[in-house]
């Protein structure tokens, strides 16, 4: 795997975010990259992470995706693209849903076309279960942004230029993340909770991270790419933060699901399971890829959902998790 990024130059979107931070620190590390861009608007953020990492391999680009003379500019000889950036803030996204379309649909299309343009060899977007079966408009905008960037291929056409998707659940420790709102509420005594059903899928930054490394090395160009990850309560996530706390149920908030979805029983018709992930492989004419070795079809009206998941993390677990997060914390 390692060979896939040496001497590689990728151009990162939202890259001063939590992906984009420990996505930078682990390629870092554990890859020899030539370069590193990093393609944001946040001057402050930029400067921020400049002086953590204090490493001349990354370069950083002011732009917002929205602009495309902008995007290819920066992807001027870069060999791959992990397309990070989006507005994922749920309620901000119900309340400007014009922002959302605007960055989240038409910034995928800008770094498509841009990466096509450009003769980039590899593009990976990331993804969500809120984007299965969409209650919410940031769910609904990031299912267009999936189906842009594998329709995309065909876009392609002769050119090398491949595209897919990875798609996971909620991320410990990211930006938005409810185990700060719920160390917040911890000090008033009280934790709000929408409802005592609800459930969803966990993965680490850490996590999150290595598996979209992996499936930049594997990807053919259309697939999505579905780690398997456990469940986890949301009321033993808070049993774990504040065991002492009294419980407010507040009902579930607009656009919001008890469980989440990563696999449905339509895309489990032309998916692939392994050991590790699973593959939904796209329903177009482009797709002549032969399944790789190791995979077998889904059963009939298999869902891959938070709530009928084999995997579950316990309360054990989730104390672990925040106990870990706390250190990294006070770093």
């Amino acid at each position: 795997m390692q060979a896939s990024f040496d001497g590689k130059t990728i151009l990162l979107t939202g890259g001063t975010g939590s992906f984009g931070q420990k996505f930078s620190e682990i390629l870092l590390k554990e890859y020899c990259p030539k370069s590193i861009r990093i393609y944001s608007r946040g001057e402050l953020l930029q400067m921020q992470m400049e002086q953590r990492f204090k490493d001349d391999r990354l370069r950083f680009f002011i732009g917002d995706v929205r602009d495309k003379a902008r995007l290819n500019r920066a992807m001027r000889g870069a060999d791959i693209i992990v397309h990070a950036a989006a507005l994922k803030h749920v309620p901000a996204c119900e309340y400007n849903p014009l922002e959302a379309v605007k960055t989240n649909i038409d910034g995928t299309a800008n770094v498509i076309n841009a990466a096509i343009d450009n003769g980039i060899e590899k593009v990976m977007v990331i993804s969500t279960d809120k984007a299965v079966h969409p209650v919410n408009l940031y769910g609904a905008t990031k299912m267009v942004a999936e189906k842009l960037t594998i329709q995309g291929n065909s876009y392609s056409g002769d050119k090398k230029t491949r595209l897919s998707c990875v798609r996971y659940g909620n991320v410990i420790g990211s930006r938005g993340s409810v185990i700060p709102v719920f160390k917040e509420q911890m000090k008033s005594g009280t934790i709000n909770l929408t409802d005592e059903r609800m459930t969803r899928f966990w993965i680490t930054l850490d996590q999150g991270v290595h598996f979209v490394i992996k499936c930049i090395e594997q990807m053919q160009g259309g697939e999505i790419f579905i780690p398997k990850i456990p469940s986890m309560k949301l009321m033993d996530l808070a049993e774990a933060i504040a065991p002492h706390a009294d419980r407010k149920f507040t009902g579930i908030r607009p656009g919001e699901k008890l469980h989440e979805v990563l696999i449905t029983e339509d895309e489990a018709r032309h998916a692939w399971e392994y050991d590790l992930y699973f593959i939904i492989e796209p329903e177009h004419k482009f797709w002549h890829a032969a399944p790789a070795a190791g995979g077998k079809e889904l059963p009939d009206n298999f869902r891959y959902d938070s709530c009928t998941n084999t995997q579950w993390l316990s309360k054990g677990d989730l104390c672990t998790i925040v106990s870990q997060k706390d250190k990294e914390d006070t770093r």
